[in-house]
């Protein structure tokens, strides 16, 4: 039989008495409502199938949002491929200049939008906050870095001299976003900015969860003096609308589930489309002999809960050197104690409700399952309905084996699992275990030593001393996965040319390549002439 620690949580932040934000009024949702493309059918918001959220604080519904069909995709991906032409054009510095306007609309109209992501996910405000923070790094730093990372590149030719080469960079065409619910504005339009920064069009999928934060945000971009049908937003369920958006575009931007992601791949191959794709993690934290216990205790709880643990690259395992075990143990699940459990349209929360019924179910399977087959609850554990409908303790886990689901599964939720280890070896090879590969941590006062370990992890981020947001908050470095956690990289360089081709421009100059004329001596004395030319260059060294 296991047994709980007594815990007294900190007091609750109040719920709210209605979840509507109180500036949200009908006519400005239908407003919104009218960026979806819903050309094909005719229908608009008044009129047609519509899908309704419902909100994570009440459970109460929040808009009807319409419902497109597999012919609204299609007439969405024809009006942004004709809006595309004239927007490729279109100097690189005009283009900047729209996104920059955006940045600082969206930093001037922030509790508005803050205020929809609460709506919608249920997250605490400073996580939301944390969306658009991350969504103005990455306008600024594109629009300022979009040239240089696009810019033409000269390469030597076949002869030095005679032959002229450069590659360029070409749009895509129209790259189709498929985003989820857990960070609408960051994982909805950071995805954007460098696609159309780059001279695409885009057709963005909303999460039926999210929609409105998504739409909100393409009333905007238009305010910003982004072109019409530029950006086509689609909405519904994902086997139709997505599926059809897959078939339809020229590159697909896929971020979610390694399930849904495989499919997408399988389908965008078929047509030999290009497919980048974020996917899921079960996401390590090693703390070292050596390590600070009190800030690898801290740093773990912010890397593991925030946003109610509802984030790919948050951490779910923890290792901890067994000399340093107990104490770390102590520090964390203090720590973890002290966080704020609530609900509400302010800071007083720490972490806020899960955002589904689907996703808190699945986070009480978890820890129920393993409590059943001899786990130890160390704090949390239980859900706080007189909190809110959705809401549950952030939690800690000691003793958990493979054959509980919580082990190996992706939770996304609230949940972390504390393990010790011996050795660096041994530290690594747990931290390897399944088949994912998104995000690690190593906290050691040694960074050399930490380093040398990071190299090891199968994972395409590795934070030294921090647990997940130094790497995903550096936007001039790559983000991504290895193994089952994804494809492509978003932010950096590739984050903006993965839309686009690379295409080589060749001139030749003063005389063509290969012989002067056809006949068997002319092709003789032009062969002999070569070799010597190469020859030559072999001895002088050059390439």
């Amino acid at each position: 039989m296991t047994t709980e620690q007594d815990q007294t949580p900190a007091p609750p932040s109040p719920a709210t008495t209605s979840s509507r934000p109180g500036w949200v009024t009908d006519e400005s949702i239908a407003r919104w409502c009218g960026w979806v493309s819903r050309e094909a059918s005719g229908d608009g918001p008044d009129g047609g199938a519509a899908t309704t959220a419902v909100a994570p604080f009440d459970l109460a519904p929040t808009a009807a949002v319409p419902v497109c069909t597999p012919a609204d995709v299609e007439a969405a991906v024809a009006g942004a491929r004709a809006a595309r032409a004239p927007w490729a054009r279109t100097p690189l510095r005009d283009r900047g200049a729209v996104v920059l306007a955006f940045h600082d609309l969206l930093l001037e109209r922030q509790d508005r939008v803050l205020d929809l992501i609460q709506w919608e996910t249920g997250k605490a405000r400073y996580h939301a906050w944390q969306e658009v923070a991350q969504v103005a790094a990455i306008a600024r730093h594109y629009a300022r870095r979009a040239r240089h990372y696009l810019a033409p590149r000269s390469v030597r030719g076949m002869v030095p001299g005679l032959t002229k080469v450069r590659e360029v960079r070409v749009p895509k065409g129209v790259v189709g976003i498929v985003s989820p619910w857990n960070y609408p504005l960051y994982l909805g339009v950071g995805d954007v900015l460098p696609a159309l920064l780059a001279g695409n069009a885009v057709v963005s999928k909303a999460d039926a969860q999210t929609a409105l934060t998504l739409l909100w945000t393409r009333d905007l971009m238009a305010e910003a003096g982004l072109p019409a049908g530029l950006w086509q937003i689609v909405t519904g369920p994902g086997p139709v609308v997505g599926t059809a958006l897959v078939d339809a575009v020229d590159f697909v931007c896929f971020t979610g589930s390694t399930a849904t992601g495989r499919s997408v791949a399988e389908r965008a191959a078929r047509r030999l489309t290009g497919a980048s794709l974020e996917l899921g993690g079960k996401n390590p934290l090693i703390v070292r002999e050596d390590a600070d216990v009190t800030a690898a205790a801290a740093g773990t709880v912010v890397a593991a809960f925030a946003n109610s643990g509802q984030m790919c690259i948050h951490i779910e395992r923890v290792y901890a050197h067994e000399k340093v075990y107990d104490a770390f143990r102590t520090e964390l699940v203090r720590a973890v104690r002290e966080l704020r459990l609530g609900q509400g349209y302010d800071y007083a929360a720490d972490l806020g409700p899960l955002t589904s019924a689907a996703q808190l179910a699945a986070v009480e399977a978890h820890v129920d399952g393993a409590r059943d087959k001899g786990a130890t609850v160390l704090t949390g554990g239980r859900t706080r309905p007189e909190i809110g409908p959705l809401c549950y303790e952030p939690t800690v886990l000691e003793g958990v084996t493979d054959e509980m689901a919580v082990c190996g599964d992706e939770t996304f939720g609230p949940v972390l699992s504390l393990y010790s280890y011996t050795t660096d070896d041994e530290a690594v090879d747990l931290a390897n275990r399944g088949s994912y590969g998104l995000s690690a941590s190593v906290w050691s006062k040694d960074t050399r030593a930490a380093a040398r370990l990071a190299a090891r992890i199968r994972a395409g981020s590795v934070n030294i001393n921090d647990g997940a947001a130094a790497a995903a908050g550096s936007i001039e470095a790559g983000m991504g996965g290895m193994g089952d956690s994804g494809l492509g990289r978003r932010h950096g360089a590739e984050g903006i040319r993965k839309y686009t081709e690379s295409q080589t421009v060749a001139t030749q100059r003063l005389m063509p390549l290969g012989p002067p004329k056809p006949g068997r001596s002319a092709v003789e004395g032009f062969v002999r002439r070569t070799n010597g030319q190469l020859s030559l260059l072999r001895r002088l060294g050059v390439r």
